[in-house]
């Protein structure tokens, strides 16, 4: 009976520990209030057997108070911009250069600023730091002298909303876009503090260019001995097992893909007993992939216009391997004809077809099934399995391949 009880807790805890491990990739910034209360009790909870999982494997350090919990996460590579910043509602463009660098004006403003703030101050403050002259060197300006620029920093303002760092007290953005009104907000300093997760502050960064500033800001400690380079290997590759959507072979330098020749049971083993997430491994690459469909910030198939275009995309690319921008814009004024009746209106207008290419290709480029090339995209191995394939009798079923 013992035996039956024990093993029964057992379960409870791994799942949820796996839910508190889910929730922490899912939002590394856990606050205990709010709409993530629950997920942040967990993490506390659990909070031992977290903190020595994320360090031994991944070395993402995992800091927890009363107040939040947050996962400093590092990413396995560098190299990819397909999974800019949004702010929370739904369809909302991707953050442009401006509104990074609005971004970071707004945090500085924050950081030596009072608990409360209201939106028209802030503003103020974020023009006061934009008129830096190593910034208009750079080519970026900030005066509030058009609605696009209120509509770029009230973007800002609703991520830091969405991350816990403001909270809204009084007013609405919309009104002060309008210029019929103002918001005020408390400013959560522990969230805001917890946000930097670079090994280093940005202003102990000398080396100049983008590229380098970010090698140099992400750089971890160098290693001397073959126990910690293998630590190094184990972290990279499993960080990009849980954040890339595919881990393609061919990419990986020989170092870490003769560590994963060795190591690959063990390393997934240890991320589905975490996570839950299930490998799926094939000739070119492999990927830990979730049945819940809750770990990512792009999903295919999607409903709707926009991912009903993007599938069938997907299905024309794994046929033909590659296609122009303009053959890509054929095939929707194409597709059209053939599915109009179901998509918005909007979709249907002539000329919206250019725009349907770019939001479907950088959709699949996210997912990393497509890569973009001069004039067109090609198709990487993991679109295969978007491709359709004629009906086939096995047994006495009839199933498509």
């Amino acid at each position: 009976m013992s035996t039956g009880l024990d093993e029964a807790n057992a379960a409870r805890r791994q799942a949820e520990r796996q839910r508190a491990a889910r929730a922490l990739l899912r939002r590394p910034l856990l606050r205990a209030h709010g709409a993530g209360a629950e997920e942040f009790r967990l993490v506390r909870q659990h909070g031992a057997e977290l903190r020595a999982w994320f360090d031994r494997n991944t070395g993402w350090p995992l800091r927890i108070d009363a107040e939040t919990a947050r996962l400093r996460k590092l990413p396995g590579s560098h190299g990819n911009a397909t999974h800019p910043a949004r702010e929370a509602s739904r369809g909302a463009s991707p953050f442009t250069r401006r509104r990074y660098v609005l971004l970071c004006l707004a945090l500085a403003a924050l950081e030596r600023g009072e608990s409360q703030i209201v939106l028209g101050r802030l503003a103020e403050q974020v023009v006061l730091e934009a008129a830096d002259p190593a910034l208009s060197a750079a080519g970026i300006s900030f005066t509030l002298e058009d609605k696009e620029e209120k509509a770029d920093l009230v973007a800002v303002v609703r991520l830091l909303m969405d991350l816990g760092v403001l909270v809204r007290v009084a007013g609405d953005e919309s009104a002060y876009l309008q210029a019929a009104g103002d918001a005020l907000y408390d400013v959560e300093r522990r969230v805001l503090a917890g946000l930097l997760a670079t090994p280093r502050g940005p202003s102990t960064v000398a080396v100049r260019g983008f590229e380098e500033r970010l090698a140099a800001l992400a750089a971890e400690a160098a290693l001397d001995s073959d126990e910690l380079r293998n630590r190094r290997l184990r972290h990279t590759l499993t960080r990009r097992l849980l954040d890339d959507p595919v881990l393609y072979f061919d990419e990986l330098t020989e170092a870490e893909a003769a560590y994963l020749t060795g190591q690959r049971g063990a390393i997934t083993r240890r991320i589905t007993e975490l996570t839950g997430l299930i490998p799926e491994i094939r000739a070119e690459g492999m990927a830990m992939v979730d049945p819940d469909d809750e770990l990512t910030d792009v999903r295919m198939p999607e409903q709707g216009t926009h991912g009903h275009i993007t599938l069938l995309l997907a299905e024309y690319l794994a046929a033909r391997r590659t296609a122009t921008t303009d053959e890509l814009k054929q095939r929707v004024r194409g597709l059209a004809a053939e599915h109009g009746g179901y998509w918005s209106k909007s979709a249907r207008e002539p000329g919206a077809e250019g725009e349907l290419v770019a939001q479907a290709v950088a959709k699949l480029r996210a997912l990393r099934l497509v890569e973009q090339v001069p004039d067109g995209v090609t198709a990487r191995p993991a679109l295969a399995r978007y491709a359709v394939g004629d009906a086939i009798l096995r047994g006495h079923g009839r199933k498509n391949r």
